[in-house]
């Protein structure tokens, strides 16, 4: 047992599904238009889960690629951990439906809910898992399922969410990279800025609340903006200046991937080239917790991720939530 290690990913995943919905598409339903929704999100097209499939579905394809890409078995496992708002059920957690998909059973598992910060949040509690001694190797899940619970009749939130999950394996190890540094915070002041009115134990499901459309996403768009360009930088430079970085010396930074125009203005803000930061919110929306680990590993597949590399994963959601992670790839 490697006690006080380095956390580094060993493996990662994903899972879109197969339909896709494109702002032409939307425009048949509600009264928007392309370039409106390229102008204000950057998002063109979104990914919507097929009936009869649910979060665990999607959960469990992403896991057994990040599985196979590290070389473990699932009966490796420690500990899982999945980020999700929006599970198969209140209970039992996704995480233990998916634990016996994987047939994982020397693993412990619990769901984490940070809304778009899931996947951060969860990804920082399996390295402390590891750094503490206790698990030795980890699957962290980011998923939403975020089509089910979206109003298509609101022009405002229906062009941008959509569905999918991304998986990693981290793994102790004495190698000299991994994760260097990590911040998580929110601010419960902003929780209806961004929330589900209807379904938990405050307004329990009824009638009613169905009938007032009380189930679907709830967001104030222009505030949750001027949040996310503020405490994106912060968190940057807090993870940066922690570890004496600057942010050139980073090789790569995923943001959440909400909206293309706040990458936009942090990236000019901080004077760095597009290349050093990926984006898939034209192809598949705003997929909450599982935009970071989908970007991360298709950035880990096609090659453009080297070993050594200095990458920053930064994201902000409902809570509010906000967070990130530095790590040596």
């Amino acid at each position: 047992m490697i006690r006080h290690a380095n956390s580094i990913i060993t493996g990662t995943g994903a899972a879109l599904p197969d339909q896709v919905i494109t702002n032409r598409d939307l425009e048949k339903i509600v009264e928007t238009n392309d370039q409106w929704i390229v102008s204000r999100t950057g998002i063109r097209e979104r990914r919507k889960l097929e009936e009869g499939l649910s979060n665990v579905d999607l959960s469990e394809r992403a896991a057994r690629e990040a599985l196979a890409k590290s070389g473990l078995e699932a009966s490796d496992l420690d500990m899982i951990l999945v980020a999700t708002v929006t599970p198969d059920h209140h209970t039992p957690s996704t995480s233990c439906i998916l634990q016996a998909r994987l047939e994982a059973f020397n693993a412990g598992a619990m769901d984490i809910s940070a809304g778009c910060t899931g996947f951060v949040y969860a990804l920082s509690v399996a390295h402390q898992f590891i750094s503490s001694g206790a698990c030795q190797r980890v699957l962290v899940v980011g998923v939403e399922i975020l089509t089910r619970f979206t109003d298509w009749k609101d022009r405002s939130t229906c062009v941008l969410f959509g569905d999918g999950a991304g998986a990693v394996v981290v793994e102790a190890s004495e190698e000299e990279r991994g994760i260097i540094n990590f911040t998580l915070k929110s601010d419960g002041r902003g929780a209806k800025l961004l929330y589900v009115p209807a379904g938990g134990s405050a307004m329990p499901a009824s009638h009613e609340t169905v009938k007032e459309g009380k189930h679907y996403l709830v967001m104030h768009g222009n505030e949750i903006f001027k949040f996310a360009v503020k405490v994106v930088e912060d968190t940057l430079f807090k993870l940066l200046g922690e570890k004496g970085k600057q942010p050139e010396d980073l090789d790569m930074i995923i943001l959440h991937q909400a909206n293309l125009r706040i990458i936009d203005h942090i990236r000019k803000h901080l004077k760095l080239p597009p290349e050093k930061f990926p984006v898939n919110i034209d192809r598949f929306g705003n997929t909450s917790s599982a935009t970071i680990p989908i970007a991360l590993h298709e950035e880990n597949l096609s090659g453009r991720l080297k070993k050594g590399d200095l990458v920053a994963m930064v994201a902000f959601g409902a809570g509010l939530t906000w967070g990130g992670v530095l790590m040596r790839w």
